[in-house]
C-alpha cells in the first residue's frame, strides 16, 4: 500500500509549468570599489586642473583590473565633469565596470546590462516566477528591469516561490 502511494504523488510545481526566473544568476561576482574623488581635491575643497591631470598620468590604473567601480565625491565641493570623464577614461581599460554614483548605482547597472543579455524568445508565451528570496540582496531595479523585459512577451509574471506566488502580470488572450 505504502508503494501505491508514492507512486501517485504528483509533484503540482513541476506540473504547473511554470519558469523560474532566479536573478540571483545575473549577478556579477567581481569585486565592487569606490572610488572617491575627494582624496584628489586641494584641501578638500577644489579640485587643481595642473595636479589633477599630473596625478591622471601617473597614477597606476592596472589596480582595477576586474573590478567594478562607483565613482563617487563625498566632500562638499564643485567638480567639473570633465574630472570624472578622466576617470572613466583611465580607468575602463581596466575595469570591469565603471559608473557615477553609489554602490547601489553600480548595482543597479550591473544587473541592468546582465538582464539585457536575457533571451527573450526563451520565455516567449511562458508563466514565469521571478524568485522572491535570494542569498544576494537583488536590488528592487532588477527587479523592475526584468518586469519590463519579460511583460511584452510571456503569458503571466508572478513573484516568490513557485509554491507561494504573487501575481504580478497576466496576458489578456
Amino acid at each position: 500500500m505504502h508503494m501505491d502511494i508514492q507512486e501517485n504523488f504528483v509533484n503540482k510545481v513541476a506540473a504547473s509549468g511554470l519558469i523560474t526566473l532566479n536573478l540571483e544568476e545575473y549577478f556579477d561576482q567581481g569585486e565592487r570599489v569606490v572610488y572617491d574623488i575627494k582624496e584628489n581635491l586641494f584641501h578638500g575643497l577644489i579640485l587643481r586642473e595642473k595636479d589633477f591631470r599630473e596625478f591622471i598620468k601617473t597614477h597606476d590604473w592596472s589596480a582595477y583590473a576586474g573590478k567594478n567601480v562607483a565613482i563617487i565625491c563625498s566632500a562638499d565641493a564643485i567638480v567639473p565633469t570633465w574630472a570624472y570623464m578622466l576617470l572613466a577614461n583611465r580607468m575602463k581599460p581596466f575595469a570591469n565596470e565603471v559608473v557615477f554614483g553609489s554602490l547601489e548605482t553600480l548595482e543597479a547597472v550591473l544587473f541592468s546590462k546582465a538582464l539585457a543579455k536575457i533571451d527573450l524568445a526563451a520565455f516567449a508565451n511562458e508563466r514565469v516566477v521571478i524568485k522572491g528570496c535570494a542569498d544576494i540582496e537583488v536590488p528592487v531595479s532588477a527587479y523592475v528591469e526584468v518586469t519590463n523585459l519579460l511583460t511584452p512577451v510571456v503569458k503571466s509574471i508572478m513573484y516568490g516561490e513557485p509554491c507561494s506566488t504573487v501575481p504580478v502580470y497576466k496576458r489578456k488572450d
